[in-house]
């Protein structure tokens, strides 16, 4: 079942991610399906830390970009989402390619949002477990 609210393309996704932390780590997006989105993340030397493996906090970056973006078109028009509180188990390092993400709602209400976030690298090895809480906000009257 279609849960997107608002409409969605990966190109209206890139166009409104420009100039943002987004466009600057290399994200892009990749896949919108019914239920879920798909996006990415290079592993180079703009997104790794000093030791050579993906920065952790990129990773966290990739999951908000997707529960976010995931959250606020499933929302109904006029009501906009903010984040309440992420967490990230990082479980393998990753030091070259890409990190491909994928965020399904795992509760979809009138005023929260959970969405779980699956990393997994270019061998689809789950290198790190996102889930991200949105509050709904309605539309000032």
């Amino acid at each position: 079942m279609r849960i997107w609210k608002s409409p969605i393309t990966i190109e209206g996704l890139t166009e409104v991610s420009k100039n943002t932390a987004v466009s600057y780590l290399g994200i892009e997006f990749l896949e919108i399906g019914d239920d879920y989105l798909t996006a990415r993340v290079p592993v180079n030397r703009n997104t790794c830390q000093p030791y050579g493996l993906l920065h952790g906090g990129v990773s966290v970056v990739l999951a908000e970009t997707l529960g976010s973006t995931g959250a606020a078109c499933a929302c109904e028009p006029g009501q906009k989402v903010v984040g309440l509180d992420i967490n990230a188990n990082h479980l393998r390092s990753t030091t070259s390619g890409w990190v491909t993400g994928t965020a399904r709602a795992v509760h979809v209400g009138r005023t929260t949002q959970v969405w779980q976030i699956d990393l997994k690298d270019d061998e689809d090895r789950l290198t790190c477990v996102s889930r991200i809480t949105m509050a709904v906000l309605q539309p000032k009257s």
